[in-house]
């Protein structure tokens, strides 16, 4: 008997293959418990680094994965060929908002500028009330210290509310990620304005 599908974790994450295989451990692992959960991985569709890998983990464990990409990246042969559900959007924008639509949590493991540009405009959008669903950032080898300093230092500085400080939620393990996503529970901010 197949397990139900709780809901659908929008996975963010690097497609760089030459990075530390700590990184795509952490993400096979984390698509391992994500399938081990039920819940449907929903990501960018690739088939290389850490989007690779989650997705490896996911099917491997019985899961489900929905690829979201661009035309232009599967006309690269950049789609992920293990991938049975995969939506093809017209370019990254709507493929971004396709990805938060369906989300009912948000996860984000390392990446570069494109995974940095998802995280962020996830947080904008849920700063001002555009989504609604929690944000949780796998921070594996302490790779996104930089940018939680910098989120805290622009609330220390006044450019964000301190309860904008509850925009996200830090995991350091996969096992805790998914440890803030079932037991989640609704967090209010103030409003940006």
């Amino acid at each position: 008997m197949e397990q139900e599908i709780k809901g659908n974790v929008c996975v963010f994450g690097a497609s760089s293959a030459n990075i530390d295989t700590r990184y795509l451990d952490d993400a096979r692992e984390l698509g391992q418990r994500l399938a081990h959960g039920g819940w449907r991985c929903i990501n960018g569709g690739g088939a290389v680094g850490v989007m690779g890998a989650v997705t490896d983990g996911t099917l491997d464990a019985g899961g489900e994965v929905t690829g979201v990409i661009p035309k232009f990246m599967v006309d690269n042969g950049w789609c992920y060929d293990r991938l049975e559900d995969v939506i093809v959007t017209a370019d990254m924008h709507q493929r971004k908002q396709m990805m938060s639509d369906m989300a009912d949590a948000i996860i984000a493991l390392p990446g570069g500028v494109g995974t940095l540009e998802e995280l962020l405009e996830t947080l904008t959008w849920r700063q001002l009330g555009l989504v609604q669903v929690p944000v949780i950032i796998l921070n594996t080898l302490g790779y996104y210290d930089a940018l939680l300093d910098m989120l805290r230092h622009s609330i220390d500085e006044g450019f964000m509310k301190p309860s904008h400080g509850q925009l996200w939620q830090v995991a350091t393990t996969p096992a805790e990620a998914i440890s803030l996503l079932e037991n989640n529970s609704p967090v209010t901010f103030e409003s940006k304005y």
